[in-house]
């Protein structure tokens, strides 16, 4: 009887060492919440577009305030009755200097940088800015913060009226829209940028209907040759 119990005894023993180890399952780690959540990321990125906007809606009101004046009808610098233009003189603060006349045949000669036939569409086209300068504000206040104390150009023009005007160029506005203009060293005004763009384009490059061609200069102490004038192919 007694070696029966020993054999029990040990078969439950085995038995007990044969059992599987329960095997534990992995932990899942914790998911740690961003520094930044998704609505608080949107809501910066409007926030950011909201500004971008504001700033473009601010600088485009700037823009169409200066275009279209409120309460104000189109106006130009030169009223009508002035007349047409029958000279035309510009010069830059760099001493640049272009003039045209017109002249008893009623068409348009350079007399300045030097005498020769101009170009008859371009002179009228520059005649015809002169009386479309429109103005887009009216402005009063110190002249000297303008750039009137050394204007950039200078335009004399005499017109069919019989009156003459001197018309400085001062600075740009802040929005690059118009020059800061002044008539008769009195009435300030802001004119157009492209405006007065096309009407400089003649310093730069002269109405000549033919381009003028100096001759070989002289060895010293000889007299200046004449300046010939040759055709544009």
């Amino acid at each position: 009887m007694a070696r029966k119990a020993t054999i029990n005894s040990k078969s439950k023993t085995s038995a007990r060492k044969q059992r599987p180890a329960i095997q534990k399952e992995p932990v899942t780690p914790k998911r740690q919440k961003p520094v930044i959540s998704v609505g608080t990321l949107f809501t910066l990125v409007l926030f950011a577009g909201l500004l971008t906007l504001a700033v473009y809606l601010n600088k485009n009101k700037e823009a169409t305030a200066l275009a279209t004046p409120t309460g104000q009808q189109l106006s130009f610098v030169f009223a009508e009755d002035e007349g047409s233009p029958t000279s035309i003189e510009i010069k830059s603060a760099s001493g640049t200097e272009v003039k045209l006349v017109r002249n008893a045949q009623n068409t348009w000669a350079l007399e300045l940088p030097q005498p020769a036939e101009a170009d008859q569409g371009l002179a009228e086209a520059a005649a015809t800015q002169i009386t479309s300068l429109p103005v887009l504000d009216e402005v009063d206040a110190d002249p000297s913060i303008f750039g009137f104390d050394a204007p950039g150009y200078v335009v004399t023009v005499e017109f069919t009226g019989g009156k003459k005007h001197i018309l400085e160029i001062g600075d740009t506005t802040p929005s690059n829209s118009g020059y800061y203009v002044r008539v008769d060293s009195n009435k300030m005004t802001v004119v157009s940028t492209s405006s007065i763009d096309s009407l400089l384009k003649i310093v730069a490059s002269p109405p000549y209907l033919n381009t003028p061609t100096p001759t070989t200069l002289p060895a010293s102490g000889a007299p200046a040759p004449e300046v010939t004038v040759t055709s544009v192919p």
